[in-house]
């Protein structure tokens, strides 16, 4: 519910009344005397769903231009007439709260801060995100989502192509850009500190980190955030909800893959770099789509009555704009999804025959550790490297013999030659006066249809075996 003030200008107090008399519109009128040019300020309760249509109807009739309007939240109203005006602007039963397109343009205005503030808590969002990335916590890096202030600028650029404010509009995109850069470049310089301190988690290979690992090869569900984000954040605008919520989701999409650009730039790693910047533009472009998308579905227009034809062009090519870039950029993360899908199935299919394998008793004193499919280090659209299966038990004899079966049962399931790793330990317990604990290892490499087997008979090869390999 609202609550409306209008100061009405000399010459339109008949027409203000007239119009609030046609809606059935509970009001109160008193006399205007300060001299500034009003005769009268009316005040009245109205549905939030009205708010826009009768603003509207001022508009038409000539009386809103020089009118002052003041639109207020209401927390109740006990009145017969409210009732029936608000049955009357319910929808299919449900008395909804879409907010008014004059509130809706001041709302996405105040959820943008000033430039410089702006700057500092992306600045702040930028460090953290960074640190949380390096550190690989979740909890560091969903702590920089909660202090990015992305919502305002992300859902103000689409508020103004609806309804026609080319200076929100304006405003909207210009910090959703420099925003970007800014965490870009903060990371940059963190992580180059960072490296050059030596803080470099799990080796030279910072990808191997599990947060930055799934931002610089992502796929087609993390669409699902960035286009969930865009119709949320326009919820939260014209709905009443919190605001607060919905803007962690949107740095949710923007902020870590943003700072994985920055590491991994500083890392020198330019392809797994592209593969965040790929994801970042992906985010931004679904983000705009799903809110211009939402705000027109919903039936946002422009003011002016001659205003809906231009507007919806506009609106039309800025979708256009980001649809086209969207599908373009999206093509490697399907590349990236097709890729998961085929790991998944070489993973299952290995352990399938491996399983298979197992039941028979001539392998019955076997077991399998682990399977692992392992891709390449090119990033951001990899390919499977290799299978490495850890098997255990008290005969390495059997091993090249169960490499071959597996290798030929995982070939038929594709088209390309897959490296098949088997990797053997052994462990055995000796009396108290010798170490109680010792590992040997047997490696099995099918490449193609070779095969090579090494068995390790004793500690010391297995020492220099595990010493010198890479």
């Amino acid at each position: 519910m609202r609550y409306l003030e209008i100061a009405v200008p000399k010459g339109a107090r008949g027409p203000v009344l007239d119009i609030l008399e046609d809606e059935g519109i509970d009001y109160v009128v008193s006399d205007e005397t300060s001299g500034r040019g009003y005769t009268a300020v009316v005040r009245f309760p109205l549905p939030t769903r009205a708010v826009e249509h009768v603003l509207d109807r001022l508009n038409r009739a000539g009386v809103s231009d020089e009118a002052r309007v003041v639109v207020v939240d209401a927390e109740t109203v006990i009145s017969q007439q409210f009732e029936d005006l608000l049955e009357q602007y319910s929808q299919g039963g449900t008395k909804g709260a879409q907010t008014s397109r004059q509130v809706l343009r001041t709302k996405a205005d105040e959820l943008t801060p000033v430039f410089s503030i702006y700057v500092t808590m992306l600045l702040i969002s930028a460090v953290v995100a960074t640190v949380g990335l390096l550190a690989d916590s979740p909890a560091v890096v969903v702590g920089s989502m909660v202090i990015a202030p992305l919502i305002g600028p992300a859902l103000a650029a689409n508020v103004g192509i609806v309804t026609g404010d080319d200076d929100l509009k304006r405003t909207g995109f210009v910090y959703q850009a420099s925003g970007l850069m800014i965490v870009v470049a903060a990371s940059i310089g963190l992580a180059t500190l960072g490296r050059l301190a030596g803080l470099e988690p799990g080796g030279v290979d910072i990808v191997v980190v599990a947060e930055l690992q799934e931002r610089v090869s992502p796929n087609l569900l993390s669409l699902a955030v960035a286009l969930g984000a865009g119709v949320a954040g326009i919820l939260s605008l014209t709905r009443g909800f919190s605001e607060a919520i919905v803007g962690v989701m949107i740095a949710a999409a923007l902020i870590p893959p943003a700072a994985a650009v920055g590491i991994t730039v500083a890392w020198g790693m330019y392809g797994a770099a592209m593969g965040a910047a790929i994801l970042v533009a992906v985010n931004v472009l679904s983000i705009n789509l799903a809110a211009l998308a939402t705000l027109w579905v919903t039936g946002y227009r422009p003011q002016g009555l001659f205003d809906v034809s231009p507007t919806r062009k506009q609106t039309y090519t800025y979708a256009a704009i980001f649809g086209v870039g969207l599908v373009i950029l999206a093509a490697p993360l399907a590349s990236i999804t097709v890729l998961d899908f085929q790991t998944t199935q070489l993973s299952s299919s290995a352990n399938e025959e491996i399983d298979s394998a197992l039941e028979e008793a001539e392998y019955e004193t076997l077991e399998v550790e682990s399977v692992e499919v392992r891709l390449d280090d090119d990033y951001p659209i990899r390919s499977v490297d290799r299978i490495v299966v850890t098997a255990s038990g008290d005969d390495p004899g059997q091993i090249p013999e169960l490499t071959d079966r597996i290798h030929d049962a995982i070939t038929d399931h594709t088209d390309e030659g897959v490296v098949l790793e088997v990797r053997f330990i052994i462990a055995t317990e000796r009396g108290d006066d010798v170490d109680d604990d010792l590992e040997y290892r047997s490696r099995t490499v099918t490449t193609g249809s070779h095969t090579s087997s090494r068995v390790l008979d004793t500690p010391a090869q297995c020492h220099r075996a595990v010493s010198g390999s890479t």
